[in-house]
């Protein structure tokens, strides 16, 4: 997150908090006509197996953080609150988010590059104190959480049954998918020819006795 995302994210927290859920981070996105504030919210991570963020906990935060904004005015000019639930591709903000989600891929773009980099995409290996070391094309690859502006989990979309299994060709490895190849006889010669009989045509007149 940006400084202004930490500062607003530190002034609501508590308010997404008396609510049962939990503040997971803010997009701060400023533009010409107006910023965007986008809150991610979840359920605490103890309730994770009973139940899920819906529409009408992002509906309350919405109208709780709003209320909050305008008597704070932490931001000045136009903008527009959005709130959110994480989704499949969730957000990570800080160290202690990805150490949730170690052995999952994730998708990072860092504030300043690193070893000529400034996106990578890799498992998250393990979290060392404020690091998070990552598995990038086989090499490990550790990064300060103060330098990802932003990262996103990579869905495995095979193991959510959103997408096919591939075999080692890449073809869909699905019973019944496989294209079949072209027909052929015995052998692998090609099928015979559809007459019947082996006796050649009749002339067009027979030979005169």
């Amino acid at each position: 997150m940006t400084d202004k995302a930490d500062d607003i994210a530190a002034l609501l927290s508590p308010t997404v908090a008396s609510m049962g859920l939990e503040l997971l981070g803010i997009e701060y996105l400023p533009a010409p006509g107006g910023a965007t504030v986008r809150l991610y919210i979840d359920v605490p991570q103890a309730e994770a197996d009973a139940r899920m963020v819906g529409i009408e906990d992002c509906e309350a935060v919405s109208r709780e953080v709003s209320a909050q904004l305008d008597v704070e005015d932490p931001i000045t000019g136009n903008y527009t609150l959005e709130v959110s639930s994480p989704g499949i591709d969730r957000p990570l903000f800080g160290a202690a988010q990805f150490a949730r989600f170690v052995g999952e891929s994730a998708k990072v773009t860092l504030k300043l590059p690193q070893d000529g980099r400034r996106r990578l995409q890799g498992a998250i290996l393990r979290v060392e104190g404020d690091t998070v070391v990552f598995d990038v094309d086989g090499a490990e690859f550790a990064v300060a959480a103060v330098n990802i502006e932003k990262a996103r989990l990579v869905p495995d979309w095979v193991a959510l049954g959103l997408a096919p299994a591939q075999d080692k060709s890449g073809r869909d490895a699905r019973p019944g998918k496989q294209k079949p190849g072209k027909k052929q006889g015995a052998a692998g010669k090609p099928a015979a020819n559809k007459n019947p009989t082996n006796k050649p045509a009749a002339s067009g007149s027979p030979d005169a006795e």
